[in-house]
């Protein structure tokens, strides 16, 4: 019998691959169109420094990488690890040019690094997907150096009670816009209901000092459609 894990992670990559081909628009259509301006924001808050090593996990196509590099300008590396390889096949074809990008198929529950590697860990949209959240976070500790940060972007749990109302309405439809622009409706289906069952803000934060990080906060974007936690390893 697979476990509860197991079987999140056989419909996860079900739900992918079923829509790897689509996925930046996938996310256009989760957002509302401004997950690239809340990316931007989440690379700000960051503030990255030149010559580090930033593992961006459940990379997709490599948004997060991009803006990594460019800001910092070019002067380090980034590691995108995903566990769809038709995503990171798109996302080499997408970032050709950059040299400094290693592409790697990959669980966040255990990644293919020593401890103590990186100085920046990423995840974006992609927490409430792992099978198992909290090995991911104790893996995210393992590779990042002391003085290493943790930054997370992630739908969240909205506070205005009339924005609620709105997206809540608005998440009803998403199967059905789903359906008529990519041709499938269950893949949308399967992530309004993750975004539902996701932890709130304060249990998010909650599980990140249980795994032994520090100062610990999180900012809410567009009224708390979506969080970016900032935590590190001291």
């Amino acid at each position: 019998m697979l476990s509860n894990n197991n079987k999140k992670d056989k419909l996860v990559k079900e739900v992918f691959n079923s829509v790897f081909d689509k996925y930046d628009l996938m996310n256009d259509i989760m957002s509302l169109g401004v997950h690239r301006l809340w990316k931007k924001d989440l690379i700000n808050w960051l503030s990255p420094q030149k010559n580090t090593k930033l593992i961006d996990v459940a990379s997709g196509t490599g948004d997060i990488a991009n803006l990594y590099l460019k800001e910092i300008s070019f002067k380090g590396k980034a590691f995108c690890l995903d566990s769809n390889i038709n995503m990171l096949g798109l996302g080499k074809k997408k970032l050709n040019k950059i040299k400094n990008i290693n592409w790697l198929s990959g669980r966040a529950e255990k990644l293919p690094f020593k401890k103590n590697f990186f100085d920046y860990y990423t995840i974006s949209f992609g927490i409430r997907n792992v099978g198992n959240i909290d090995k991911s976070l104790k893996e995210a500790y393992r590779v990042l150096k002391p003085g290493g940060r943790f930054i997370c972007l992630e739908f969240s749990k909205i506070e205005n009670k009339i924005l609620n109302k709105f997206y809540k309405n608005y998440s009803k439809i998403i199967p059905k816009i789903g359906e008529i622009i990519v041709g499938k409706s269950r893949p949308y289906e399967y992530l309004t209901t993750s975004i539902e069952n996701f932890h709130s803000q304060d249990q998010f934060m909650d599980k990140l000092k249980k795994c032994n990080f520090k100062r610990s906060k999180y900012r809410n974007l567009s009224g708390g459609i979506a969080s970016i936690y900032s935590a590190w390893k001291i």
